[in-house]
């Protein structure tokens, strides 16, 4: 049976250069990077050189680059972090409704802890209003925190816009970028972002690795303790093999990012005009253009999301209904909803999202599979045969008058 992975949102392999460079610093080049001695020496070697690779990537300094056990740790340090430091200025933050829950329930404790927290709405398209952001703003704002692309429906966010609007306002900015680090230009200076969240197992490095971008002087507390290692922000023995293999993967994906988005957009684009040309009552969620090369939203009436994985997993193809990290919940998409989609539709909803390995031949066999699978399941569904009943007798009178 053909096997066609589509769910690079959720993760992405490891390359092959990734991995041999990773097996390296396992079993020869295994010092503690805080050691002193040569093994030691040779490791600090390697962390020192990814932080420059990741640096390079968003033309960011080095010494800008704390490494993190992922985003969503890098996401609490940057939110807590700058509530904490800047408590006494102010104790507003800004979000969006359709932030990672990396974002969302960091923001939810720190309003248990007294400060207050404007979750900004987005239209249709998961597209934000400036002027909506800038009427949000208050005179004890401390800190913006915007996703770049939702991890979801794949919508790219104005960075840019709202960095400015920020650094009007003398607002601290920060990004959540898992899902656009490696895979859309990022220029951390003429973006006037402060704070950015990366990890690497979306950009085919190892899970377990990311880091944050803190732009030089920007007030930071720290959210762990015990150590001196990364410059007393982030304590803990480095990961030395997830470092470097991230340094890696950051360095490939710069060098490849502009020729693997013109093939990626081909291949997304080809997939969702199949879509919506060979499956009736389909939608797709999110923006049409501004959209994440390798990223398909669709909803598809009268099914559940649930048994349209499944199914799609017996014929081979791994796909997901929304973020890898809430798939244990039976609620539809908060992103969805927030965007105005009704509960029974956001229900029924399925995101394919590609990545390296996808080919022309995987479009084509998701596009012979997914109509078929849609046609069996709403033949199943009670709603959708009623609602079919409905227009045959509603086709029967129309033949009737003519």
């Amino acid at each position: 049976m053909r096997r066609v992975y589509m769910d690079h949102s959720a993760t992405t392999p490891v390359r092959p250069e990734v991995a041999q460079v990773v097996t390296k610093y396992f079993t020869e080049t295994f010092g503690n990077a805080s050691s002193v001695h040569a093994f030691g020496r040779e490791a600090r070697k390697g962390v020192e050189t990814a932080r420059e690779q990741i640096a390079n990537l968003i033309k960011a300094k080095p010494e800008e680059i704390f490494f993190t056990s992922g985003g969503t740790e890098a996401d609490n340090m940057a939110i807590i972090g700058t509530a904490l430091a800047n408590k006494d200025k102010g104790k507003h933050i800004i979000t969006t409704q359709i932030e990672h829950h990396a974002v969302l329930d960091t923001c939810k404790y720190l309003e248990k802890q007294g400060f207050e927290v404007t979750y900004l709405p987005v239209d249709a398209e998961a597209m934000l209003d400036m002027e909506t952001l800038k009427k949000a703003i208050r005179k004890d704002t401390i800190l913006i925190t915007i996703m770049h692309v939702n991890n979801e429906v794949g919508t790219i966010l104005p960075i840019k816009e709202i960095g400015a609007i920020a650094k009007e306002n003398n607002i601290l900015f920060h990004v959540d970028a898992v899902q656009s680090f490696g895979k859309l230009p990022i220029d951390v200076n003429q973006m006037n972002i402060d704070m950015l969240s990366a990890s690497g197992h979306k950009i085919y490095a190892p899970k377990g690795i990311g880091c944050l971008f803190l732009r030089k002087g920007t007030k930071l507390s720290p959210i762990m303790f015990g150590g001196a290692q990364e410059r007393k922000r982030r304590p803990g023995t480095e990961n030395v093999p997830g470092i470097v293999g991230f340094g890696l993967a950051a360095e490939l994906a710069g060098k490849e990012m502009e020729e693997e988005n013109k093939r990626l957009t081909k291949l997304r684009d080809k997939l969702i005009d199949g879509i919506l040309e060979k499956i009736p009552e389909s939608q797709l969620n999110g923006h049409r253009t501004q959209r994440l090369p390798g990223n398909v939203n669709v909803s598809l009436r009268y099914i559940e999301g649930e048994s349209l994985l499944l199914m799609l997993d017996l014929k081979g193809i791994a796909a997901s209904s929304g973020s890898a990290c809430t798939s244990g919940s039976l609620d539809p998409s908060h992103v969805l909803m927030a965007m105005g989609i009704c509960h029974e539709i956001a229900h029924g909803s399925l995101r394919l999202t590609l990545g390296k390995i996808n080919t022309e031949e995987d479009i084509d066999y998701v596009l012979e599979v997914l109509p078929e699978i849609v046609e069996k399941l709403r033949e199943m569904s009670p709603l959708y045969n009623s609602i079919k009943l409905e227009r045959r007798e509603e086709c029967s009178k129309c033949t009737l008058t003519k």
